[in-house]
């Protein structure tokens, strides 16, 4: 396999730069970059690099890592240089004049999944970590490469295996005396794991913004106070406000702090009968962002109820979405009845003066979403690979309804390949194992 080396750092200045070659050459190019010969595995060693014109480069710290002991399993060397855009760069270029070429995106983790090192669960999770948004996902995509949802894969797929032997116990000894609880124990094991599946992915689906940022709409009535809430949340005057009605008519979003969350805000335009083509515009885009919200906060006047409250107030109430319900402009006093949003979490506020208690609510409301007992898919092709596990499971049910046990194995089958997806592909022996450990049939 070639060797491959790229720059492991971003682009710009820092005080340290990590250049990273992977492969049967990395040691011979450690040793003709430093002229030096002495490289014990996983000892950092201060070096002046060369060039090929003996004139040097950079002094830097040079760490051998020896195959397999190495994340990809190959030979690795780092060059941990002085941080910047140009010397970075002039030691990549020298190290690719010694039959070495540019690694592709993601191919250091590419080569440690091809050689055993990870399973494609945690090359996903290193993956996510780099772009999550979160502490909570953060916490989970490390817990992810040690390898907790490996386990958890692993364990489906065990049960899985189980329930496909005991069904070919029952077709290859159908004569034989076999417990008569045999049929329910199936049925039992079946229910048990679709019901965990099924679980993990309403829990996955619903928790994605964990690791992307989960996204807050502000929506409400013209001049409810939606864009002085933005500014309070900022701290700075994002949005213009005004007493004129309709000021905001485009939606805009800014990432901020909550807690230990980033979170990305949308304020979004007053959804109300649009006057002109642009507002009606503004107003549609408000009515999308409620549906690609993982949270709103639906604004209302304490003083006034009106016509298009009872939209906004409709329009959340079928939003199957977590609603923080904000009763602003207190400081005039509450006017209107506050039972019509007792199906909300309310909080009463002044976004001219104090926005505190909407903070907390919504600081509560993101750790409630943590789930860190809760095994978390994080990708398409994950959740993907469960939908089809489950849809087999499914299509399994009505062939045990019916007593055809070689199409119900075939099903399983299927969904052990599917949930294997995840981490690594089913070996049919295993079934075998697992069939004849089980049963003392004494054949």
């Amino acid at each position: 396999m070639e060797t491959i080396a790229a720059i492991a750092t971003p682009n710009g200045v820092g005080a340290i730069s990590i250049v990273r070659v992977s492969g049967e050459r990395a040691f011979e190019i450690a040793k003709k970059l430093t002229k030096k010969d002495n490289f014990p595995p996983r000892v950092a060693k201060l070096c002046k690099i060369y060039d090929s014109n003996n004139e040097l480069i950079d002094i830097a710290i040079v760490i051998y890592f020896k195959a397999p002991h190495s994340f990809t399993g190959e030979d690795i060397v780092e060059f941990q240089c002085h941080g910047g855009v140009v010397v970075s760069r002039m030691i990549l270029d020298e190290i690719l004049k010694h039959d070495v070429r540019l690694a592709l995106p993601g191919e250091f983790s590419k080569r440690a999944f091809l050689n055993g090192k990870i399973d494609a669960s945690q090359a996903e999770a290193i993956a996510k970590l780099i772009e999550t948004r979160s502490r909570e996902g953060a916490k989970l995509l490390s817990r992810q490469l040690e390898g907790d949802l490996a386990k958890f894969v692993e364990e489906i797929r065990e049960k899985l295996i189980e329930i496909m032997a005991y069904s070919e116990v029952f077709i290859d000894y159908a004569e034989e005396d076999l417990p008569e609880s045999l049929g329910g124990d199936i049925e039992k094991k079946l229910n048990a794991v679709e019901e965990v599946l099924s679980h993990t992915l309403e829990v996955s689906k619903r928790r994605e913004g964990m690791l992307s940022g989960y996204k807050v709409a502000i929506v409400g009535k013209p001049n409810v106070g939606k864009s002085s809430i933005l500014n309070a949340l900022l701290n700075r005057q994002r949005a213009i406000v005004s007493d004129i009605a309709g000021t905001t008519r485009d939606t805009i979003e800014e990432d901020i702090q909550i807690g230990s969350h980033l979170i990305r805000i949308i304020d979004t335009a007053g959804i109300r009968a649009a006057k002109d083509e642009i507002e009606k515009i503004g107003v549609e885009r408000s009515k999308k962002a409620v549906e690609e919200a993982d949270i709103v906060i639906a604004v209302f006047d304490a003083n006034e109820f009106t016509k298009e409250d009872e939209e906004i107030l409709e329009l959340i109430k079928n939003a199957d979405k977590d609603v923080i319900v904000a009763i602003n402009k207190i400081d005039k006093g509450i006017k209107i009845d506050l039972d019509k949003f007792k199906d909300f979490k309310i909080v009463k506020i002044s976004a001219k003066s104090d926005i505190k208690p909407l903070i907390k609510a919504l600081e509560e409301l993101l750790d409630s979403y943590s789930g860190e007992d809760e095994h978390i898919l994080i990708s398409t092709r994950q959740i993907s690979a469960v939908e089809k596990a489950l849809n087999a499971i499914k299509e399994a049910r009505e062939f045990l309804s019916t007593g055809e046990l070689e199409l119900f194995s075939y099903q399983i089958q299927d969904a052990i390949k599917a949930i294997s997806e995840i981490t690594k592909p089913f070996e049919y022996d295993e079934m075998l194992d697992k069939m004849f450990g089980s049963f003392c049939v004494g054949k």
